[in-house]
């Protein structure tokens, strides 16, 4: 059969609830289709009450929010950000943004994310050298945690920053306190794509009112406090709109029920998935004390595992393929920043790590609206490639 004989199934789509239009209703009745409004102050404190943190500021984007957050830190041109090389390319260019460079840190292989032992490593050699890191970005990978103890005590011990990035964590947590909250400033993304959506957007979230307020005044053009329009700083053009912010808070009235399905989804597919030859439902389980949303659910070809009696000939992009002739979206793991043309001069610490993920990984759709019909669709096709 060909791809057009199915209805596509897609990686990770937006999922509606039924108040969304309530408050984007509301917005264009009273006229308040500005960029401020009283849907921008309510999406902030719903973040503020998710999340646990007393100070949130509404933004365009989670890079746009990255970006104002490294700003808040004092990073400018020619200091240096440690940054996990396994992570989207929006975790990264930020720093470079601001005239500042990326050092890359590999990944450990219980959770994706920043090794610790790599990150020390990484902080000695750049001390050395001369170039104390200025910050440190902090990433939840698919939604799970970071080893937060080991790297909190690294960055308080050597006394760098940290802003974390939750773009893809929104509801994950570790010792039963919200992600997002454990840096100096905390971002999110509510792009298409995440667990909730604005659309477009996101939010940078901190405990400290004078930085929350220093990112609101930069993210309006850096007005400053006149009648007519003067500008002593450099500002941009990064707050969300009151509509979009309609879309955002019927989205958080659905966060319990949304993390709760993408983990309903992640535990189907290990059930499921268990059996097939020279395949893993990866990131699990959870390391102790973490609760993942599982934003998407990954795969891994081929797991070092010594008791395995069979293996795959299949590469991620040969199942990717596959896959697609069922008209099924699925998409390879993150590649590792240090491999990227763009930073091909930036240093690296480690790397064989994410290296290895990236060549063996898959994310599969893991959308909240799909049912267990749409999920078989999914093994069936697994299963043809694997067993081809």
């Amino acid at each position: 059969m060909r791809s057009q004989d199915y209805d596509r199934l897609y990686l990770s789509p937006p999922h509606l609830g039924r108040h969304e239009l309530n408050y984007v209703s509301k917005a264009i009745e009273d006229n308040w289709v500005a960029p401020a409004g009283p849907n921008l102050a309510g999406f902030e404190a719903d973040i503020c009450a998710a999340v646990g943190v007393p100070y949130c500021v509404a933004l365009s984007s989670g890079t746009a929010a990255i970006h104002l957050g490294l700003i808040l830190l004092g990073v400018g041109p020619g200091d240096e950000v440690l940054c996990p090389s396994f992570t989207f390319v929006a975790t990264a260019n930020p720093i470079v943004y601001l005239g500042a460079t990326p050092v890359f840190v590999d990944s450990e292989p219980a959770t994706w994310n920043l090794c610790p032992e790599r990150l020390r490593e990484a902080i000695l050699d750049r001390m050395a050298k001369g170039k104390k890191p200025k910050a440190l970005i902090l990433v939840h990978l698919y939604g799970m945690p970071a080893k937060l103890p080991e790297i909190l005590a690294l960055a308080q011990e050597f006394e760098i920053p940290i802003l974390e990035d939750a773009a893809e964590a929104l509801g994950s947590e570790w010792q039963q306190q919200p992600l997002g909250g454990f840096g100096r400033v905390g971002v999110f993304s509510f792009n298409g794509n995440k667990i909730l959506t604005t659309s477009g957007g996101g939010a940078l979230v901190t405990y400290d009112r004078a930085l929350a307020e220093r990112a609101r005044f930069l993210a309006t053009q850096a007005k400053d406090d006149a009648p007519h329009y003067q500008h002593s700083q450099l500002g941009y053009n990064y707050r969300l709109s009151n509509v979009l912010a309609g879309i955002g808070r019927g989205q958080m009235e659905l966060l319990h029920d949304r993390v709760k399905r993408r983990r309903e989804i992640f535990a189907w597919y290990r059930e499921h998935l268990a059996n097939l030859p020279g395949l893993t439902v990866a990131l699990a389980p959870e390391p102790a004390g973490s609760r993942s949303n599982r934003w998407l659910t990954t795969i891994l070809l081929n797991p070092a595992d010594p008791d395995a009696e069979t293996v795959s000939n299949l590469t991620p992009e040969t199942l990717r393929r596959h896959l697609e002739t069922r008209n099924i979206e699925s998409r390879p793991l993150w590649k590792p920043l240090h491999l990227q043309p763009l930073f091909a001069d930036a240093p690296v610490y480690g790397g064989a790590v994410c290296a290895d993920l990236f060549a063996r990984g898959l994310c599969l759709p893991s959308g909240t609206a799909m049912g267990d019909a749409e999920l078989r669709r999914v093994k069936e096709a697994l299963t043809e490639a694997l067993s081809a």
